[in-house]
């Protein structure tokens, strides 16, 4: 029998459920509220759906690349992006410093984009996985980067 569907299992837990508890330990609040905004911020429902959705391919990834490629360049980018996204809500809503957030979220940019050129010629279906997970990052990253110029 094969450990397959444990292996992708561990991964989707380990990924959505270490998002979601630091996501509930770090939430908005007064303090976000209060920040100037860009006019592309979108409304604060969205990134619980969007995020929930990418933590689920960042398991599957991660699973893919752990029963293939464990030890290469991809699990360690892989792994390495998993940091930086577990530390950036910390940094941005718990220490309230969209500067080190910012700082924190182009290293996430670079691993996610360093994980799908890596990836791409052992595993197009990972490398392809990453790509809206990769969007998303940019985007957020824009997001920060407005934000820490606005106030």
């Amino acid at each position: 029998m094969s450990n397959k569907p444990l292996v992708y299992l561990a991964f989707i837990i380990l990924v959505l459920g270490g998002g979601l508890l630091i996501g509930a330990n770090n939430m908005p609040g007064d303090w976000y509220q209060s920040l100037a905004k860009p006019w592309f911020n979108p409304p604060n429902w969205v990134f619980a759906p969007v995020w929930s959705i990418l933590y689920i391919i960042i398991g599957v990834v991660g699973a893919r690349t752990w029963l293939t490629l464990r030890r290469s360049m991809a699990m360690r980018l892989w792994f390495a992006q998993l940091v930086f996204n577990f530390a950036w809500s910390p940094a941005f809503f718990g220490l309230q410093d969209p500067m080190s957030a910012m700082m924190i979220i182009l290293g996430l940019l670079v691993a996610v984009a360093g994980f799908i050129l890596v990836s791409w010629r052992q595993d197009h279906t990972a490398a392809l996985l990453f790509l809206p997970y990769l969007a998303w990052v940019a985007f957020a990253t824009a997001l920060n980067g407005a934000i820490l110029a606005l106030n």
